[in-house]
């Protein structure tokens, strides 16, 4: 019965990656969760081994090319593999202890740090002078501005205080996705603003983006907020509609199986299946090919990787029934399931 089983398993995974094949979805266990670009494999492959040194060459590259957008994510990502594995880190800062990559990197994992504590605020007050210490280590450097936002949004800033790091950090970088989406998550519901603040900013952003620029999809982010958040009568169908189709254009710009607009693409089609756009979202399934991020998954489940492929071959199932979407009252959200999508968000 043992082998009698097994075979009956094999033979049901192996019709299950056919029919990913057909729909031009890769075999689940070619998806990866976070899986990292050609220049920080490397560095994390290092960092395991405690050297810093690859690290502090690639963020030094970043800041001396101006490169902000891959600057900003890999000290995201440095930030988060030293809070579990942090030898290379203390290495460096006792190599050089003042080195604006190195301080870059301990603030945000600060912060990160702070985030998680029930006594947030405190903890992110104290964090305060380090996010200081590193905008000085390069005056041009707007990641330290973004690190500065999330600080003072949980922090509770008031307006007058996050408007005056917005104008620091714009001012180094006008277009800085990071930063735009830290200023977002200040004007949400969910913080100090109000879904219509959320959406009036993101569309603003978005209209005033460089081509091709990941700030034309904010407002897709501003639907994920509202639809994770509560919804509402506050907005209307109709811009939810226009926030997804404006992502899809933005999406549309990049290769197929591109790591770089992966999140944005995870995000859309969380709100493509909320909107029961499911052939839309089939096709950015497509596009995202292997590459999983954890944002949004994170925020609908604690298993954001099995939470994605539960949804993909919801979606592929749903779009190769060729039924039509489900009947709803004009200007009414959908319901989704899949095991349900929605639960409370945090940072």
């Amino acid at each position: 019965m043992a082998l009698l089983s097994a075979f009956l398993r094999t033979a049901r995974m192996a019709r299950h990656t056919s029919r990913l094949a057909a729909a031009g979805l890769p075999a689940d266990e070619e998806v990866l969760l976070d899986a990292p670009d050609h220049r920080l494999g490397p560095v994390l492959v290092a960092a395991a081994r405690g050297e810093y040194a690859p690290a502090a060459d690639l963020l030094a590259a970043t800041r001396e090319s101006a490169e902000w957008e891959d600057r900003d994510r890999y000290a995201v990502r440095l930030a988060a593999f030293a809070r579990s594995r942090d030898e290379w880190l203390r290495q460096w800062q006792a190599a050089g202890p003042h080195d604006p990559d190195l301080l870059l990197v301990r603030a945000e994992l600060a912060v990160r740090r702070g985030w998680e504590s029930p006594a947030r605020v405190e903890l992110l007050r104290e964090v305060g002078p380090l996010i200081m210490s590193a905008a000085q280590g390069d005056p041009h450097d707007p990641v330290p501005w973004r690190i500065a936002l999330d600080h003072a949004r949980g922090t509770n800033a008031r307006h007058t205080e996050f408007e005056r790091l917005w104008a620091q950090a714009v001012r180094r970088s006008p277009h800085h996705y990071g930063c735009h989406v830290a200023a977002l998550q200040y004007l949400s519901a969910a913080w100090y603003g109000s879904h219509r603040e959320c959406f009036d900013f993101a569309e603003t952003a978005a209209q005033d983006a460089l081509p091709g620029s990941l700030v034309q999809a904010l407002p897709v982010r501003a639907a994920f907020a509202y639809l994770t958040e509560g919804g509402g009568p506050e907005v209307p169908r109709e811009r939810l509609d226009a926030a997804a189709d404006l992502a899809v254009s933005v999406s549309a710009a990049y290769a197929a199986a591109d790591p770089w607009p992966a999140e944005v693409r995870n995000l859309l089609v969380y709100v493509l299946v909320r909107l029961e756009r499911r052939q839309d979202a089939l096709e950015q399934l497509r596009l995202i090919g292997p590459y999983v991020t954890s944002f949004p998954w994170a925020k609908v489940s604690d298993d954001p990787l099995g939470r994605y492929l539960e949804l993909r071959d919801g979606v592929r199932r749903e779009a190769a029934s060729g039924l039509p979407p489900r009947d709803r009252a004009p200007g009414r959200l959908p319901r989704i399931g899949y095991g349900g999508l929605v639960r409370s968000v945090d940072h």
